[in-house]
Order: C-alpha cells, then sequence, then structure tokens
C-alpha cells in the first residue's frame, strides 16, 4: 500500500495542471490523495493576495452536499479534506469532475473550478463468485465454446480489466474475441474423455491494465458429462431496446429467444439472468422463465441512469444442461419530469441606495436534470423592479441593478425569480430573494410649514416656551436625526439674538425674556433643521414672531399735562348757555386695539348737574344755566378709562370759576394771589407772555378809542368825556355814529342827568375757555343823548 501511495504522489506531480479557460479553473488530481494533499494555489491561479482574499470574503461553493476540498485562506492553498474515491464518485463514467464555485465580494465575481478526478489502479479484478461450474459432454468437438463470466474492476480506463489467462491444462484454451469484449469463452482445444478424466480444476486470472497490474482469479471445475451436446442459441446476441423513464411497472420491454436443437428434455429451455446481474437491476426488470419476456419492474429515472445493460442466460434441461447467453441494452427516453432548479450562489441581500446601475447583486445558477429541450431553461424576474437579469454562463444568469434605488419609497424588495424549461408540458419553478436597500443621506430635513406665524402675549414669562417647530427627515438612523438652531435674524434689531433660544433637539422656541408690544411689535428669525449624515443636510425656515397686546398701560393725560398736576384753572361765566364747551380733557394710551380706545366720565363735580362731559371725546360742557345759587367757584375730576380687561384709568382735575361780573372777576381773580401749588415757572412764563401780549393789544384799543372820540368831536363841534367802548370783535358798531343828524338845541347851563352805571354781557366763543381774552358788548347799540353831559366847549 504505501507503495501504491508513492506511485500516486509521483503522478499527482505529473498530472496536476492548471487550466484558465473562459473564466474556468480546471485542475486533474488522482484518486485516493492522503488527506490536506495539494491540489492548486488558487490564490495565485486567480491573481490574488492573501489579504484581498480575506478581505474580499472568499468562498468555496460545492454543487454537492460533500465538500471534498478546502481552501485554506490564509495561503490560498486548494488541498484535500475528505477521501476522494473516483469509483464511487463517477462508478462507471469515463470522466470525473467535481465542481465549485468560487466567489469573491467587493466586486462580485464568481469563478468555476473544475477538479478532474484521475483514476489510479487502486481495484483489483473480482469475479462474481470464487467458483464456477461448467458441464461438458464428452461429445463436445474440438473448438467448442464455452462462454465464461467475466470479471468486474471497479477502475476505468486502462486499470480496467485488460486481459484474461487461463491455468495451464491439455484441453483448454481462452478465446476473446476483441480487447474491450465482454465476453470471455473458454475454448475446447483437445476433446475430453469423461473416462479418463472426468472432473478438471482450472484456475482463470483476470488481469488489469494498470501499474503495476492487479489481478483476480476463479476457480473453473468441469465436469464432463454424456449425451446433451446442443446449448440454447439466442436470435440475437445483442439485444436494443428503448422504454421511455416513466413507464409503468409492468411494462412489456423486450422479449428474447433462444433454440436448442436437441430433443426432449435437452431442447427444453429456461431463461434467466446471468449470475453477475446486479441486484439493482433485478429490481428494476423482471425476466419471465418461461416466455423469455423482460418487462418493468421498479421506477426508472433518466436522470440517475439512462442506459442499462446485463446479460441473460437460456439453460437447457440436457444432462449436463447446456447454456446460451445474450446481452440486453436498454436505453431511456428521457421526459420533461423534472422541474428547474434554482441556486443562489452567492447573493449580497443588502445594497445601498446609492449602488451604480450595473452592480452585481447575485449570481443565479438554474439547472434542469433533463437532457435536450427539456434541460433548456429559461429565467426572468418582474419587468417592474429597478433589477434585471444577465446572462453570464450556461445556464447562469447574474442579477443586476438597473435603475436607481430610493430606500425612503421601497425599503425592501422581495424579487421572484421565475425559471421553466423547454419541453413538450414545460415545467417551472419560483424562488423568492430578499434584498434589503440600506439608507445613506439623501434627504434633508423638511420643516412642517415654510414660515410660522407665532401669536405671543406680551409680558410672557422669560424663559417659557412660545412655539414648536418640526422638521422631519425620511432617512434613518443618524440620518433622520435631526437638530435644530437659530440662524441670524431678519430685523434690525441686534438684541434678537439674546432673547430667542431653540432646543437642538425638539425645536422648541424659548422666550429668553419678557416682550412689550410698545416697544417691539413683531420680528422675524430663521431656524435652521440639520441632520447627523455625512455630510450632514440642512434646511431653514422663518418664524414671524408678532407681538400682542395686553392692557398694560394705563392712559395719559395730555391736557392738562402732567407738569400742572393734571390740574386747570378755568374761567366761565355766568351767563354760559348749556351745550358751551368749557374744556376738553385730551389722553392717550400707549396700547393699541380696545386696551387703548379711551372713554371719559365725570367721576366727581361740586354739582353734577351744571357740566356733562363727552364719553368718547372727554369735553366738558355746560349742562344748564347758571342759577344765583350755584357756587363760582367747580372742582371736577374726569376719570379716563380705556377698554382693555381688566380696564385701567387715570384721572385728571379741573378747576372751574364762574365770574358774575366779568370786569370785577378779571380783576380780582388777577389781583387773586396765586397757590403755589398751582404756580410754576412755565405759568410764570406763560403769564409773562400772555400779560405782555394784552399790554399791546390794550394800547392798541386805546389809540383807536382816542382816534374814534377825536374824530366824533369834530364831527358834531363838541366834546364829550363818555366815549363808547364796543368789541373789537365788532367793527360796525364801533364806526356806527352815535349822534343822529338832527341838530339840538340845549339851553345854556342845563344839565343832563348821565347814569353812573353801565350794563355789560359777556359774549363767549366756544373756544373762549382756552384764551385769556374776553371782549365786552354794551348792552344797547346807542346811548340817548339825554344820557350825555355836554357841555359848552366854548366857555
Amino acid at each position: 500500500m504505501a507503495t501504491e501511495l508513492r506511485h500516486g504522489l509521483s503522478f499527482l506531480r505529473l498530472v496536476c495542471v492548471l487550466h484558465l479557460v473562459c473564466g474556468q479553473i480546471r485542475y486533474s488530481i488522482p484518486e485516493e490523495l492522503e488527506l490536506g494533499a495539494f491540489v492548486g494555489n488558487i490564490a495565485e491561479d486567480l491573481g490574488l493576495s492573501f489579504l484581498e482574499m480575506t478581505a474580499r470574503k472568499f468562498r468555496l461553493v460545492s454543487d454537492d452536499t460533500i465538500q471534498l476540498l478546502k481552501v485554506n485562506i490564509h495561503n490560498g492553498v486548494l488541498g484535500v479534506k475528505e477521501r476522494i474515491d473516483r469509483d464511487t464518485l463517477c462508478s462507471e463514467s469515463w470522466t470525473c469532475f467535481v465542481s465549485y464555485d468560487a466567489s469573491l465580494e467587493n466586486p462580485l465575481e464568481v469563478h468555476r473550478v473544475n477538479v478532474e478526478i484521475l483514476d489510479i489502479n487502486d481495484n483489483a479484478p473480482r469475479f462474481t463468485e470464487d467458483k464456477y461450474h461448467l458441464y461438458i459432454s464428452e461429445l463436445t468437438s474440438i473448438g467448442t465454446l464455452f462462454a465464461l463470466e467475466r470479471a468486474h474492476d471497479a477502475d476505468m480506463g486502462t486499470n480496467a480489466v485488460a486481459s484474461y489467462k487461463i491455468s495451464s491444462n491439455m484441453h483448454f484454451g481462452l478465446k476473446q474475441q476483441k480487447a474491450d469484449d465482454k465476453i470471455i469463452e473458454l475454448l475446447l482445444e483437445n476433446p475430453v474423455d469423461r473416462e479418463k478424466q472426468s472432473t478438471l480444476h482450472l484456475i482463470l486470472t483476470a488481469i488489469d491494465g494498470g501499474i503495476p497490474p492487479r489481478s483476480g482469479t476463479a476457480e473453473i471445475v468441469i465436469t464432463v458429462l454424456d449425451a446433451n451436446d446442443n446449448a440454447p442459441v439466442f436470435d440475437h446476441h445483442i439485444y436494443r431496446v428503448n422504454v421511455v423513464e416513466n413507464a409503468h411497472s409492468g411494462t412489456l420491454v423486450s422479449t428474447v429467444h433462444a433454440a436448442d436443437l436437441d430433443e426432449g428434455a435437452n431442447g427444453q429451455v429456461k431463461y434467466s439472468f446471468s449470475n453477475h446481474v446486479s441486484q439493482n437491476i433485478r429490481e428494476l426488470f423482471a425476466l419471465d422463465s418461461k416466455t423469455g419476456q423482460v418487462c418493468v419492474k421498479g421506477p426508472l429515472d433518466y436522470e440517475g441512469k439512462n442506459i442499462y445493460e446485463f446479460e441473460v442466460q437460456a439453460v437447457d434441461k440436457g444432462v449436463p444442461p447446456l447454456v446460451g447467453r445474450a446481452t440486453i441494452i436498454i436505453g431511456l427516453t428521457d421526459i420533461n419530469d423534472n422541474a428547474p432548479e434554482i441556486r443562489l450562489t452567492s447573493v449580497s441581500n443588502n445594497v445601498r441606495e446609492d449602488d451604480a446601475i450595473g452592480t452585481v447583486v447575485a449570481i443565479i445558477s438554474v439547472m434542469d436534470r433533463d437532457s435536450g429541450e427539456n434541460g433548456q431553461v429559461h429565467c426572468r424576474i418582474p419587468t417592474n423592479i429597478p433589477f434585471k437579469l444577465q446572462k453570464s454562463l450556461n445556464n447562469q444568469f447574474k442579477l443586476i441593478i438597473n435603475g436607481a434605488l430610493d430606500r425612503e419609497s421601497t425599503p425592501l424588495y422581495n424579487i421572484s425569480i421565475a425559471a421553466w424549461d423547454a419541453g413538450q408540458s414545460s415545467l417551472s419553478t419560483n424562488k423568492t430573494l430578499l434584498i434589503s436597500v440600506s439608507d445613506i443621506n439623501d434627504n434633508m430635513p423638511k420643516f412642517t410649514q415654510s414660515s410660522y406665524s407665532v401669536f405671543v402675549m406680551e409680558n410672557n414669562v422669560p424663559g417659557g416656551s412660545i412655539f414648536t417647530v418640526t422638521a422631519l427627515d425620511p432617512d434613518l438612523d443618524k440620518n433622520s436625526e435631526v437638530s435644530y438652531s437659530l440662524l441670524e435674524s431678519l430685523t434690525e434689531d441686534d438684541s434678537l439674538p439674546g432673547v430667542i433660544t431653540v432646543n437642538s433637539e425638539t425645536g422648541c422656541i424659548y422666550a429668553l425674556r419678557s416682550f412689550d408690544y410698545e416697544k417691539l411689535r413683531n420680528f422675524q428669525f430663521q431656524v435652521q433643521a440639520s441632520d447627523g449624515g455625512s455630510p450632514s443636510m440642512s434646511n431653514t425656515a422663518t418664524v414671524n414672531v408678532i407681538i400682542l397686546d395686553q392692557n398694560d398701560n394705563t392712559p395719559v393725560i395730555v391736557s392738562p399735562s402732567k407738569w400742572n398736576s393734571s390740574k386747570v384753572t378755568q374761567i366761565a361765566t355766568q351767563s354760559a348757555y348749556p351745550g358751551l364747551l368749557v374744556y376738553r380733557v385730551v389722553a392717550t394710551d400707549a396700547d393699541s386695539g380696545q386696551n387703548a380706545r379711551l372713554s371719559y366720565k365725570l367721576l366727581e363735580a361740586t354739582d353734577r348737574t351744571l357740566f356733562s362731559v363727552g364719553f368718547p371725546s372727554g369735553e366738558i360742557r355746560i349742562s344748564r344755566n347758571f342759577k344765583d345759587q350755584d357756587k363760582f367757584q367747580h372742582r371736577l375730576v374726569i376719570l379716563v378709562k380705556d377698554n382693555g380687561q381688566p380696564s385701567l384709568s387715570s384721572t385728571a382735575t379741573i378747576l372751574l370759576a364762574f365770574l358774575p361780573n366779568v370786569t370785577e372777576n378779571i380783576s380780582e381773580l388777577i389781583n387773586k394771589p396765586i397757590d403755589p401749588v398751582y404756580f410754576s415757572e412755565l405759568n410764570f412764563m406763560l403769564i409773562i407772555g400772555l400779560g405782555s401780549t394784552t399790554c399791546i393789544f390794550l394800547l392798541i384799543i386805546v389809540l383807536l378809542v382816542i382816534l374814534k372820540c377825536r374824530q366824533d368831536s369834530n364831527v358834531y363841534g363838541y366834546s364829550s368825556r363818555i366815549c363808547c367802548y364796543a368789541d373789537n370783535n365788532s367793527a360796525a358798531d364801533f364806526h356806527r355814529g352815535a349822534v343822529p343828524k338832527p341838530v339840538l338845541s340845549y339851553a345854556a347851563g342845563q344839565t343832563l342827568p348821565v347814569r353812573e352805571s353801565y350794563n355789560y354781557t359777556v359774549a363767549l366763543s366756544p373756544d373762549s375757555s382756552r384764551s385769556d381774552f374776553l371782549f365786552f358788548k354794551t348792552q344797547h347799540p346807542t346811548l340817548p343823548l339825554d344820557d350825555f353831559n355836554v357841555c359848552d366847549s366854548r366857555k
């Protein structure tokens, strides 16, 4: 055995040859190599380094369930993993291959590795029996041939049985018609004589063609008999028939027939299988011993074995019985009884959504065990997906990317792979391949709105939340994690960045200080949402903050002004008529809307019946005529109130003085000491200004009166000590002639009575309360002449 192993190793060195043809790698090795024996360096043959093999996840995938070979990933050596027996693997086949797929990833590559298993002479020829009995009549003539059982050698080719030899004797020799003829015949060279030797013992030796050759022996016991000297002869030496592989049990395959020229029992024939027919054939076929009909007994499978060859024999009933043999060759006709098989050689179940078109996702092998058109396969996938099949080798397809992938719209693909053959009754099969699409950061965060309007009541609590913005990112994991930040303000207020902040995780916006509507009514800023991808993507939204007014400002009294302590002294006369405007209170409110809508109300008064206050206007008017019992001085407190909730208010105090006689009252008021409470520097300046203006005005009036009086004196020829005073607003009365045209004559020294007092009325305009000047008008437009004391100027 050691010598044979050394020969096998020597043979290995001679026959291990690498072939790289059309993307395939081929090695040749003998069978029965020891475990770990070197087959080839697949890394060098593929042009890969050891690091590349590891990085690209090199794998060796077998077509069979038993992995006979393995690859050392550290050095790339393909070696023997399990015992390799060619006779078991390939049986009677002349060629024997073990096929593997060598797959690599990134990028995905598949190389076909075919390892041819060469036969070595490890099996000796063997006969089915150690001893054979042969009965020969003594009448057998020289040259008669006797068929012998052939030996079986599990080896193939030159290692199979090459020759036979018989042990040395005087009567028999061997005859083999051809070198590959399976029938061995014993040739009677010299006649036998039962009386001299009734039994002969010969040794039949079968020798194979291996180096060194092996042999097997069987003993042939020849008994010499009398009588029956004709053996049965078949009609055909070889019977060739065909039967479909799905033939039912009992189906007639063929009928053999042998004729025996003898008569009687020596001519009666019985059919049977020869002794070396295997048990497998005996289970598949049945032979009728009387009729010679060969029928189907068991299930026939073209894919398992398509040709069956065996021997049948016909034995007569003579003594000794004679045997005739014939060969039956049964060929199976293939039918389409096998559906295609889909095998995923190499699969990348996860692809990136930015993988380029043409990227290989999987290698798909489709096989059909049938032959001819029944074994021709087609393969397809749905057309509405971004993948397609591309044929690479025979019955091998590449699944490649054929369109853009978008994980957000389709994160998972269930690809149904359909395969069918080209047979008459086509058979098909389906397989589902699950491909998931991995995410990349190809979507920016998107706000629910591009612009937000936020309404915030003024006087808000600092640090409180005023709004929350939300941005969504359809990506996954880090790519969808959104963080928020503030960008520059869109207004000119530089202080805004210090009063607004945003929570980077939730998008909640906080006001860091309290807002005042009266100072800031609205502002804008931008919020940026950024995802956590690399590189990061971002988007912005505009937030428009509108401050809502709150009733937080009390009405401000404009007139009377604050410097006068909200008090003003107003002069009126007792002759003021109802509805006369005495004073108007003016106020403003810094709030807006209803909060700034002001109303006026008389809160306190010395006499409420004498005055009325306009609700919306703040005008103080006389309600009724002045009575004698009414007081001359009145104090009014005016309430100014806004319309807010709750309402805020302010008060103004008005002091009104009514004069029974305008001239006296004015003198009294002028001579009346000013209360230092109501006196101020501004009052002093106003008094000086008004006094100066009054003096100038009075001076002009005096000058006009003097001029008028002189004109009257010249007209009538006398002088009068009494002048008529008229309102400067009535020019007609001022220039009106006071003396009638008739000339009156008075006696010398006659004295006319003259009134000591004159009645005046005060004529006040609606705006007289705002003026410090009063104009008087006489009760009558013209005084009668009897009221004048006329003196003769000539005296």
